[in-house]
């Protein structure tokens, strides 16, 4: 029985979207391998903005907000991608 994977996407309604393959090499599972990595690269971009933000004491509340609100979106990302390896880790120890 294959096992689920959370895939890196929700759907419009925001919910967690599923994939039920046999393998790994599925053309739906090299997708969301591309777009994790997408968001991974995107979340090393983030972090650096941030980073710069703070490390200027003259950003405004808009540019710190905005930062923040990218950062927040990126660590969902990042930790929905976590959550899937994890789980994919684990169903092969069994």
């Amino acid at each position: 029985m294959a096992e689920l994977r959370l895939l890196p996407w929700t759907s419009p309604e925001g919910k967690p979207c599923y994939l039920s393959a046999d393998h790994d090499d599925s053309r739906l599972s090299r997708l969301a391998d591309d777009v994790e990595a997408a968001q991974m690269r995107s979340g090393e971009q983030v972090l650096a903005g941030v980073k710069a933000v703070l490390a200027d004491r003259a950003a405004g509340e808009r540019a710190v907000r905005f930062a923040l609100t990218r950062a927040g979106e990126s660590l969902e990302e990042v930790l929905r991608i976590a959550h899937s390896r994890g789980a994919r880790i684990a169903a092969y120890d069994c």
